[in-house]
C-alpha cells in the first residue's frame, strides 16, 4: 500500500513538473522528498495505533491425551490415524471378559444378600409373632390367676367354718375333709396359673430379645436397603462402570494422531503413557502484540487474519479478550530473592484471543498454523482501509513459494 501511495504521489509530482505548474529547483526537490517521508511515517505510526497488525497469529487446538480408565489387553483399534471422527466414535476396545466375570460374580453375591435381607424380614415377622403369642399367654395366665384366687379364698373360709363346727360338735368331719380337699385343689390351680404366668413372661422376654436382635441387623440401612445389600450393589455398579470403560470413545469431533496402539498390546490407566493423542476440531486463534499496541484495542473490535495454510483467504473475526498475563508477571516460589537479571528484561508480548465470524467457522484450521492479522479499533476508521489493503496484498503473496529446490 505504501508503494502504491508513493506511485500516486510521484505521478502527481511528475505531472505538476511536466506542465510547469511546479518549478523544479533545489527547494522544491527537497520538499518533494521530505513530504512523502514525513507523511508515510506519520501514517504508519498512526495506523499502528488505530489498526495494529501482528505478524504472529497462531491457531491453537485442544489436545487430549487419551488414557483408558481401566487396564487390559487391546482387542480392537477401529480408529485410523489422521482421519476425522465424530464425538462418540469408538477409538479402541479392551478385552471385557475379566470385567464381565466380575459383574456376574457380584450379581450372584447381590442376589444372595437380597435373599438374606428377605430372610431377616421373615425372621422379624416370626419374632413379632412369638412376642405376641407370649403376651397372649401372659394375659391368659393372669386371667386364670384372677379367676382362681377368689376360689382359694372361698375354700379357706369354708375350711375355717367347718373346723369351728367340728370343734363345737355341730359339724361332721367328712364335710371338713371335703372342704380341705377343695382348698388344696384350688391352691394347686392357683399355683399352676402363677407358674404358667411366669413361663409366659420368660417366653415374652426371650421373644423380645430375639426381635431386638433381628431389628438391630435390619437397622443398618443405606437409603432403603440393608447395608450389606447396598455395599454389594455399589461394588456391582463399580464393576459395570469398569466394564463400560473397556470401550474408549472419541471425546469430541476431531482426529487421532500418534496411533501406535495395536490389538494384542496391553494398556493401563497411567497418565504418563497415553494410549493415543486426540486433537479436537475446536480451535482458538490468538494474535501476539506488543504491550503498547493494545492501548485502544477493546473486546468486540473487528479483526482479520490470513494464514499461510489458506493463501489469499482473509478470515473475519472479532476480538474476544486480551490475556493480560504472561510468565514475567509471576515470581516463582523460592527461598531466594527475586532475580531480574543483569540487564533490563525484554518486554514480552500479550496474546489477543480472536473469535472467528460465522462465515468462516467451518473453515479447516490446522493446529499450529501461523499467519498475519490486524485489529481495527473504534478510532481512525478512515485509515483502516490502508491496513486492509496491506493485509490482502500479503495474503496474495502467500501463493509464492520462494525456494530454489
Amino acid at each position: 500500500m505504501e508503494v502504491l501511495l508513493l506511485g500516486i504521489y510521484s505521478a502527481i509530482v511528475w505531472l505538476l513538473v511536466r506542465f510547469r505548474i511546479l518549478p523544479w529547483n533545489i527547494g522544491t526537490q527537497v520538499t518533494v522528498v521530505i513530504i512523502p517521508i514525513v507523511a508515510l511515517t506519520a501514517l504508519i505510526l498512526f495506523l499502528n495505533v488505530v489498526a495494529p497488525s501482528s505478524a504472529d497469529v497462531r491457531v491453537i487446538k485442544y489436545v487430549v491425551n487419551v488414557v483408558p480408565q481401566v487396564r487390559g489387553r487391546v482387542i480392537d483399534v477401529p480408529v485410523e490415524p489422521n482421519r476425522p471422527v465424530k464425538k462418540g466414535d469408538v477409538l479402541f476396545r479392551l478385552d471385557p471378559e475379566p470385567y464381565e466375570l466380575q459383574v456376574r460374580a457380584l450379581e450372584a453375591q447381590l442376589a444372595g444378600q437380597q435373599a438374606g435381607a428377605r430372610e431377616l424380614d421373615e425372621q422379624l415377622v416370626g419374632a413379632q409373632g412369638r412376642v405376641a403369642e407370649a403376651r397372649a399367654a401372659i394375659v391368659q395366665a393372669d386371667a386364670r390367676i384372677r379367676e382362681t384366687e377368689p376360689k382359694v379364698e372361698l375354700a379357706r373360709k369354708r375350711v375355717a367354718q367347718y373346723r369351728e363346727l367340728v370343734a363345737t360338735g355341730a359339724g361332721d368331719r367328712f364335710s371338713l375333709e371335703r372342704a380341705e380337699t377343695d382348698l388344696k385343689e384350688a391352691e394347686a390351680q392357683l399355683e399352676s396359673a402363677r407358674s404358667a404366668a411366669a413361663q409366659a413372661q420368660a417366653a415374652e422376654t426371650q421373644a423380645s430379645a430375639g426381635e431386638r436382635q433381628v431389628r438391630q441387623k435390619i437397622s443398618g440401612k443405606v437409603g432403603n436397603e440393608w447395608a450389606p445389600v447396598a455395599q454389594v450393589r455399589a461394588q456391582l455398579e463399580q464393576a459395570r462402570w469398569e466394564l463400560a470403560q473397556t470401550t474408549v470413545y472419541a471425546p469430541a469431533d476431531g482426529y487421532a494422531i500418534n496411533v501406535q496402539l495395536r490389538p494384542g498390546s496391553f494398556t493401563a490407566a497411567f497418565p504418563i503413557t497415553p494410549a493415543l493423542t486426540f486433537v479436537e476440531n475446536t480451535a482458538q486463534v490468538v494474535a501476539l502484540y506488543a504491550q503498547n499496541e493494545l492501548t485502544m484495542v477493546e473486546p468486540g473490535n473487528e479483526a482479520e487474519f490470513a494464514l499461510n495454510a489458506h493463501p489469499g483467504r482473509i478470515i473475519k473475526a472479532k476480538v474476544d479478550s486480551i490475556v493480560w498475563a504472561q510468565g514475567q508477571g509471576q515470581v516463582p516460589i523460592s527461598t531466594q530473592l527475586p532475580n531480574t537479571g543483569y540487564g533490563p528484561m525484554p518486554p514480552n508480548r500479550f496474546p489477543v484471543k480472536l473469535t472467528i465470524e460465522e462465515r468462516d467457522r467451518d473453515l479447516f484450521l490446522p493446529a499450529g498454523a501461523v499467519g498475519d492479522g490486524a485489529i481495527y479499533t473504534n478510532h481512525g476508521e478512515m485509515v483502516h482501509i490502508i491496513r486492509k489493503v496491506i493485509l490482502r496484498v500479503g495474503a496474495k503473496l502467500d501463493y509464492l513459494i520462494l525456494k530454489l529446490h
